[in-house]
């Protein structure tokens, strides 16, 4: 029988702007999430309309607290008040790990509070006191995709070095206030997607930023994050003996479209740019391809004295990355079929089957992500999402009967499996993305569903809430109890 490691931390992954709910509860602030419109009239494939953002939007949603139709962060998933059902539903499936975030907001509603929320912060020592009852572990992201709103409107963000100093903070309070309860640690959720997404992982607004190259107010405001991480790193290595920090990546997979050496080498130089915000949080400085693309482009980093050093002195402790797809790269893309993925657009590879919402699926991609990640870093590696996103049925009978997600992780597994004892990857552990169902975070849509557990609930809010084990749930279950996929064939 082939086994997972003993010890494989198998569990599942929210974020706490998509599932939590309660915005307006428990002394929680404005969150950049909060003010999301979503679009359902765009296409689910359009991610420039789905994610641009203007100070007009913000001040529209501002003026409409009460909408949870247009903005459905707002209500999420209600795991606020449903958190002791979600937990108990995690342990019944056998989860080892939950990997979840703590809403900024919710503990420094402005950001810039001389004093924490103290009914935010009993509120996350309630979640981990009941993880800890059924003995999961909690993996928490410091930040994802979730800075105070405040920040964005009198900071600028990301861009402005103070907000380096309300993070630190931050990540000092929550380090300090869980230290008995949390060892397992993520800064921050795909770094790299402040040049995708600039407003949600940065607070940044395009028309704030009149005169300025706004490409280079996108790298100066990383520059802050990869300084916050550092710093993080920091503070939870001295507050919590024995912690373990990981940075966190897209993984985005790319081939070349035909051996012609131009596609080849435009996918290789692809490759390096998505390899470039790990390599600066692993190996703690910047990338010779990162300092080259500034110096081509002119994109000026403004540091402080200490900067470089704080970076090299406290790098991350582990890799964790999302994987859902690969795509291809070609020199020439004219006459190509292009095809979305996870908040990018890419050359179709017509060797895949794709998704409903066009995400190219690719088990064998995540096995050559895993090796190509290993032999770089030489670091333990923690898939931190994965998963297939579709459109679930709701029987008459009250069941969810979903094989072809079965179908999608049976077969991601199998090639994780291949890696480890094949290849020689080491790999903690594996949390999908989303173990119960939550808002999009691409299209902010619910019907877009991931998880082991239906929310009954459409995409204008309308519902029960209720939470229903789909197939999938009864089938994850029993891959966690053998630690293995073998139990199909005995």
């Amino acid at each position: 029988m082939r086994k997972f490691p003993e010890g494989f931390l198998w569990g599942g992954a929210t974020a706490a702007n998509q599932i939590e709910g309660g915005w307006r509860e428990g002394g929680k602030g404005w969150s950049v999430s909060d003010a999301a419109r979503a679009h359902f009239d765009a296409d689910v494939k359009d991610y420039s309309q789905h994610n641009q953002i203007t100070t007009q939007d913000i001040e529209e949603a501002l003026a409409h607290p009460e909408d949870e139709v247009n903005y459905p962060k707002r209500h999420g998933s209600d795991f606020y008040h449903h958190y002791k059902e979600d937990i108990a539903l995690m342990a019944e499936m056998g989860f080892k790990v939950y990997r979840m975030s703590i809403a900024w907001s919710r503990i420094y509603p402005n950001g810039d509070d001389e004093q924490p929320n103290e009914q935010g912060l009993q509120f996350y020592d309630d979640v981990f006191d009941e993880l800890k009852k059924y003995n999961i572990e909690p993996l928490v992201t410091m930040s994802h995709y979730e800075p105070p709103l405040n920040l964005v409107l009198n900071y600028d963000g990301w861009y402005s070095r103070e907000v380096v100093g309300f993070f630190e903070k931050y990540v000092k309070t929550i380090c300090e206030r869980y230290k008995h309860k949390v060892k397992y640690w993520l800064t921050f959720n795909e770094v790299d997607s402040m040049i995708r997404h600039p407003y949600t992982t940065g607070g940044l607004i395009e028309d704030r930023f009149p005169g300025k190259n706004f490409e280079e107010v996108c790298y100066q405001a990383m520059h802050h994050q990869f300084v916050a991480s550092a710093l993080a790193t920091k503070i939870c290595h001295e507050i919590i003996p024995g912690s373990q920090v990981g940075c966190m990546i897209t993984k985005l997979t790319y081939y070349p479209y035909t051996c012609k050496p131009e596609d080849v080498l435009e996918t290789q130089r692809r490759m390096r740019s998505i390899y470039a915000y790990s390599d600066t949080q692993v190996f703690g400085e910047y990338p010779s391809t990162l300092l080259s693309y500034y110096k081509n482009h002119n994109i000026h980093i403004i540091k402080q004295p200490g900067d470089d050093q704080i970076m090299k002195q406290y790098p991350v402790d582990f890799v964790s990355f999302s994987y859902y797809m690969s795509s291809c790269v070609a020199a020439d893309e004219t006459g190509l079929d292009v095809t979305p993925g996870n908040t990018i657009l890419a050359v179709k590879n017509p060797h895949l089957e794709t998704s409903e919402w066009g995400w190219q699926i690719d088990p064998i991609g995540l096995r050559i992500s895993l090796v190509d990640l290993y032999d770089r870093y030489r670091k333990p590696l923690f898939i931190v999402e994965n998963g297939l996103g579709a459109k679930d049925e709701l029987t008459a009978d009250g069941q969810v009967h979903d094989p072809y997600r079965i179908d999608y992780l049976r077969r991601h597994f199998a090639c994780m499996l291949d890696a480890i004892d094949e290849d020689g990857v080491e790999l903690m552990g594996y949390t999908s993305w989303a173990c119960i169902d939550l808002i999009s975070e691409s299209t902010k849509q619910i019907s877009k569903r991931y998880g082991y557990i239906y929310v009954d609930l459409d995409d204008l809010g309308n519902g029960t809430y209720n939470r229903i084990r789909k197939d999938s749930f009864y089938w994850m279950q029993k891959v966690i109890e053998n630690n293995s996929l073998d139990f199909e064939t005995e």
